[in-house]
C-alpha cells in the first residue's frame, strides 16, 4: 500500500468491453434479470427497516447499483443498500432527518473517494477480524429486534429506538399480538427456509412475497375484518418516476456534528464492499482493483443522496447471486439497474399490496444469515483479547450505536495487540559472557569474554513507545554497580518510534553525565537512518554505533582497560594489537 502515486481508477468496464461478445451478453442479460429480481425484496425491506419509504430503497438500488457497476474495480459487484447500514442510518434519520442523512452520506462518498485515491484500498486488512464478526454480529440483532411488531402485527407506532427499551415495550405489549398477521409473518418465514432447499437458484424472499401478497390481498379483500398490515397501508400511493436531484445546505457545524457517522459509513462501505469482492475474487478468479472500487463506491455514495437516496455498498448475496447465474461483467450489474427501474416504473401499486410481516420476515431471514454465530462461536475459542474485543464491540453496537462500537472497537483492539506485542519482546541483560550465535540458527558458537564493568542490554523486537518505558525500567531495576560502558544490543529491532528515540537519547545523556560510555550494536539501515536523521550519531560518537556485537564488545573492553589504566595513572595504548 501506497500513499503517493498516480489515482488508480480504472473501472473494470472499460476493459470488459474490450473483447466483449454477444455470448457473454446473454450470459450477462440473464444473470442481471435474475438479480434484479432478487434485489426488489431486498431493496424495499432494507428501506423500510432503515426509516424510510420502499421508493428511496428502490431509487438507492438503481442509481447506486449502477454507479457501482459502471465505475467499480470488481467486475460481478453488484451495489445497494444493505442490512448492515440499517441502524446507522436509522439513527442519523432519528437524531439529524433526511437532509442529515443526504450530508452524512455524501460525506461518507467523498471519504470513500480520498480513501481511493491515496491507495487505501487494502484498508480491509487494517480491521481486525474479530471487530468485523462483532459489529455484524450486533447488526444483524439490532436488525433482529427492529422486525418484531411487523412480525406479530403488535400495531406499535412509536417503537424506541434504543435495543432496551424497545424489548421493554415489546415485553409490555405482547398481549396484542395479531394473529393473522404473526401467521402471515410464518408462512412467509417458512417458504423463504424450504424454497433454497428444492432449487438453490430460485429466489425464496421473492417467491414468499409473490405467494403471501396474492394470499393476503385475497384476504384483505374478502374478509376486511382480518385485515392484515401492508406497505400501501403504512406509505400509501409512492412515486412511480426518478425524483429530480435536490440540493442540501451545508455548514461547517453541520459537518462537525455528521463526521462521526459519515466516518462511520464509510469505514463500513468499505468493509462490505472489499469482503464482497474478496468472495467474488476467489470465486471467479478474477482480481478486484480495490482502489478503483472505493472510488466507484464513493461516486455512488456521492451521487444517491441527491436524489433522496441511502448509502450504497457491494452485497455479497446479491454478488454471489450475479456469479452463480453467469455474471462476468459489470454489464449485468447495470442491467440488474434496469430491471430495477422498468419495476420501479410500472410495477409500483403490486409492491403496495406487500405485507408488512413479510417483510418483516425477509428481514429475519437477513438477520440470521448476517449474524455468523458459527463465526463467532470459533472466535470464542481464540485469545481472550479476541473474544474481548468481539464481545464489546458486539455490546456496543446492540446497546449503543455502531460509530461507538467501532471506535471504541478498534481502541481496544490497538491496545490489546500493544500489550500483547509488548509483552513478547524480550530484553535480555548479559555479563562476563556472551554467545554470539545466541538467538539464531547458527549451530557455530563464539562465546565474547565480557569485561567487568561492561553491561549488555539486547532488544529482541520493535523498539517503540511501549517498549521504550519496558527498557527504561529494566535499567533501573538491573542497575547494580555503575557500569563503565553499556552496550545497546540491537541486531533484531525491525524499527524505532519517537518515543524510543527520545527516551535513548536521555539515556545517552544521562549515561555521559555519569561518565558513562553507550555503545549501539547491530543497528540496520533503517534504525540507524532514524538515529542518524535525528542526531545521535553525533551525540554517541560515529565510532559507537558498530555494525557487530564482536566490535562493540571489543570496544566497550578496551574502553574499561582505559578508564583503568587512567585511574591507575598508567598510559594506555588503544591502536589496535597486531
Amino acid at each position: 500500500m501506497t500513499f503517493s502515486g498516480p489515482i488508480d481508477f480504472k473501472p473494470k468496464l472499460i476493459s470488459a468491453m474490450r473483447d466483449y461478445s454477444f455470448s457473454r451478453f446473454k450470459t450477462d442479460l440473464i444473470a442481471g434479470i435474475v438479480v434484479g429480481i432478487v434485489a426488489l425484496p431486498l431493496a424495499v425491506a432494507f428501506a423500510i427497516a432503515s426509516g424510510v419509504s420502499p421508493t428511496v430503497g428502490l431509487i438507492t438500488a438503481i442509481i447506486g447499483g449502477f454507479l457501482v457497476s459502471a465505475l467499480g474495480g470488481c467486475s460481478v459487484q453488484i451495489g445497494g443498500p444493505t442490512g448492515a447500514f440499517i441502524i446507522i442510518v436509522y439513527g442519523i434519520i432519528e437524531n439529524f432527518g433526511l437532509e442529515g442523512l443526504a450530508i452524512a452520506t455524501f460525506m461518507a462518498g467523498l471519504i470513500l473517494v480520498l480513501m481511493g485515491m491515496f491507495h487505501l484500498g487494502t484498508v480491509i486488512k487494517f480491521i481486525p477480524y474479530p471487530i468485523v464478526v462483532g459489529f455484524t454480529a450486533g447488526i444483524a440483532l439490532t436488525i433482529f429486534s427492529t422486525q418484531m411488531n411487523d412480525f406479530f402485527g403488535l400495531g406499535l407506532t412509536d417503537v424506541p429506538a434504543a435495543f432496551i427499551p424497545k424489548w421493554g415495550v415489546y415485553f409490555s405489549n405482547f398481549g396484542n399480538i395479531d394473529i393473522v398477521s404473526t401467521l402471515v409473518g410464518v408462512v412467509s418465514l417458512l417458504i423463504i427456509v424450504t424454497v433454497p432447499m428444492i432449487s438453490k437458484k430460485l429466489p425464496g424472499a421473492l417467491i414468499a412475497i409473490i405467494v403471501v401478497t396474492f394470499a393476503v390481498w385475497i384476504l384483505n379483500t374478502y374478509f376486511p375484518d382480518n385485515h392484515v398490515a401492508t406497505i400501501g397501508d403504512r406509505f400509501g400511493e409512492m412515486a412511480t418516476s426518478i425524483p429530480a436531484p435536490q440540493g442540501f445546505s451545508l455548514s461547517m457545524d453541520t459537518v462537525n456534528l455528521l463526521l462521526p457517522s459519515a466516518f462511520t459509513i464509510a469505514v463500513l462501505g468499505s468493509i462490505e464492499s472489499l469482503l464482497s469482492a474478496t468472495v467474488a475474487d476467489g470465486v471467479t478468479g478474477s482480481k478486484t482493483r480495490s482502489n478503483t472500487e472505493l472510488i466507484g463506491q464513493g461516486v455512488a455514495n456521492m451521487v444517491v443522496p441527491f436524489f433522496g437516496g441511502i448509502p450504497v455498498t457491494g452485497a455479497i448475496a446479491r454478488t454471489m447471486t450475479n456469479i452463480t447465474n453467469g455474471g462476468r461483467t459489470p454489464v449485468a450489474g447495470i442491467i440488474h439497474a434496469v430491471v430495477l427501474m422498468l419495476i420501479f416504473m410500472f410495477m409500483m401499486p403490486l409492491i403496495n399490496l406487500v405485507p408488512m410481516a413479510c417483510l418483516a420476515a425477509v428481514l429475519l431471514v437477513v438477520s440470521y444469515n448476517m449474524s455468523g454465530w458459527r463465526t463467532v462461536k470459533a472466535i470464542m475459542k481464540n485469545p481472550k483479547s479476541d473474544v474481548t474485543v468481539l464481545v464489546v464491540t458486539f455490546l456496543l453496537t446492540v446497546i449503543f450505536d455502531l460509530t461507538i462500537a467501532i471506535e471504541i472497537g478498534l481502541l481496544l483492539a490497538v491496545i490489546l495487540f500493544l500489550r500483547r506485542v509488548t509483552e513478547n519482546v524480550q530484553i535480555k541483560v548479559y555479563s562476563e559472557q556472551l554467545d554470539v550465535a545466541e538467538g539464531t540458527e547458527s549451530t557455530t558458537h563464539e562465546v565474547l569474554d565480557v569485561a567487568k564493568g561492561v553491561q549488555v542490554y539486547e532488544i529482541d523486537g520493535p523498539f517503540f513507545f511501549g517498549i521504550a518505558t519496558k527498557f527504561d525500567e529494566m535499567m533501573r531495576t538491573t542497575m547494580g554497580e555503575k557500569p563503565k560502558v553499556r552496550i545497546i544490543r540491537m541486531r533484531k529491532v525491525p524499527f524505532i518510534d519517537a518515543t524510543a528515540v527520545h527516551n535513548l537519547e536521555i539515556l545517552i545523556r544521562s549515561s555521559q553525565e555519569e561518565g558513562i560510555h553507550v555503545v549501539l550494536s547491530g543497528v540496520n539501515d533503517n534504525v540507524r537512518g532514524v538515529l542518524e536523521h535525528v542526531g545521535i550519531d553525533t551525540l554517541i560518537g560515529k565510532d559507537h554505533i558498530c555494525p557487530h556485537i564482536s566490535i562493540a564488545v571489543k570496544m566497550a573492553n578496551r574502553l574499561v582497560l582505559e578508564e583503568k589504566a587512567e585511574e591507575d595513572g598508567k598510559d594506555f595504548d588503544l591502536q589496535p594489537q597486531v
